[in-house]
């Protein structure tokens, strides 16, 4: 093997790869990422056996070739390297890769070839085009909500594409967070249902395009943004009904300007307990009054006054969880549904938007 390439083209490539590397060394190989250079392009790729990456670059190759490098220790050098510069990769056998830049040589031990698990290829045969700003929306509206558990299909967002339409939902078993929106120019025959893990989804917000080229089969989620292709184990399992956990008949509705409700939550909460985040909502004529205690600190109380005309009770909530949501909306006010203190709150933004988006709080007893 052996190639030229120049220390930008390759640095953006080898730092997502750090996301995608086993840390953990439960395989030591895969802590490495496999370098395959062919005619004119190199293809890295990276796994953990969950989660894979293929990267292809584009570059002079002048002797072809494949081997495996420490992904972590490949990143660190390429980033010591002065911008701009040339980078030459050479290997004359498998078990060392010389890298040099100017005066700067490297020569890293490599592992065989043969010992990296083979990483998936996608045929991208279905024609599905996704907005990437629009998904990477859609995934900070529910990110937060999904959970690392035992219960593997908790673990990731449930994806739905079918007709020209594509949703995704979440839950930890406290909260659930859904959004839908449409699909420009697609219009897809059979409705898709996979569970997406919250791994993949957090490198997605790092790519940068105007689209997204999907496709599956049948263990696999792929991910095509420009010149890469994010590849996801599907999570088996079935996820909750979550039609059935979202509130159709909460009659006490409340409507409060995003930033005043956001920022009554926080203060509030700085005398909550630190485990349970605690605060208290009193609901009553035109004014929601808000409370924490702690008896290591001492309480706090704040006021929010709304145009209210349901009934009067008390309810409380983990304050985190609100205020995740909160800063997700965009919206300039903020809708609460509610029925009485002991059944789940429906929250949404005000104003419409091309992303719908509910959210949906169990209450916490206080």
């Amino acid at each position: 093997m052996r190639f030229s390439i120049k220390k930008e083209n390759i640095f953006t490539e080898l730092q997502l790869l750090q996301g995608i590397v086993e840390k953990r060394n439960t395989m030591p190989i895969l802590a490495n990422i496999l370098i395959d250079a062919k005619k004119n392009s190199v293809e890295m790729i990276g796994t953990d056996l969950e989660v894979g990456l293929r990267s292809r670059i584009k570059t002079q190759v002048d002797e072809e070739g494949t081997g495996t490098i420490s992904g972590k220790k490949v990143y660190e050098i390429i980033r010591s390297l002065p911008e701009e510069k040339e980078v030459m990769f050479s290997m004359d056998n498998e078990k060392m890769m010389e890298i040099s830049s100017g005066a700067s040589q490297f020569k890293v031990l490599c592992s065989p070839k043969d010992d990296y698990p083979q990483v998936p290829e996608a045929r991208f045969e279905k024609d599905i085009l996704i907005p990437l700003d629009q998904f990477q929306e859609m995934i900070n509206r529910v990110y937060f909500a999904i959970t690392q558990e035992q219960r593997y299909y908790l673990n990731g967002a449930l994806m739905i594409l079918k007709g020209n339409q594509i949703d995704l939902i979440s839950t930890d078993g406290h909260r659930l967070a859904y959004t839908s929106s449409k699909l420009d120019n697609v219009e897809i025959d059979e409705e898709i249902n996979r569970i997406v893990s919250k791994k993949t989804l957090g490198e997605l917000r790092k790519f940068e395009d105007e689209q997204i080229k999907f496709d599956l089969d049948e263990s696999n989620l792929f991910f095509n943004v420009k010149n890469r292709t994010l590849i996801s184990r599907i999570i088996e399992g079935k996820f909750p009904n979550y039609n059935a956990v979202i509130p159709k008949d909460n009659q006490n509705t409340i409507v409060f300007p995003t930033e005043n409700i956001t920022d009554a939550i926080r203060r509030v909460s700085l005398l909550s307990t630190e485990r349970s985040k605690g605060i208290k909502m009193k609901v009553e004529k035109d004014k929601v009054e808000l409370f924490s205690s702690n008896p290591e600190l001492g309480e706090a109380r704040d006021q929010v006054e709304t145009e209210y005309k349901g009934d009067k009770f008390e309810i409380g909530f983990n304050s985190q969880y609100i205020l995740d949501f909160l800063t997700t909306l965009e919206s300039k006010n903020v809708r609460f549904e509610m029925k009485d203190p002991n059944s789940a709150v429906l929250m949404m933004p005000e104003e419409a938007d091309e992303i719908e988006y509910k959210y949906v709080l169990m209450p916490m007893k206080i």
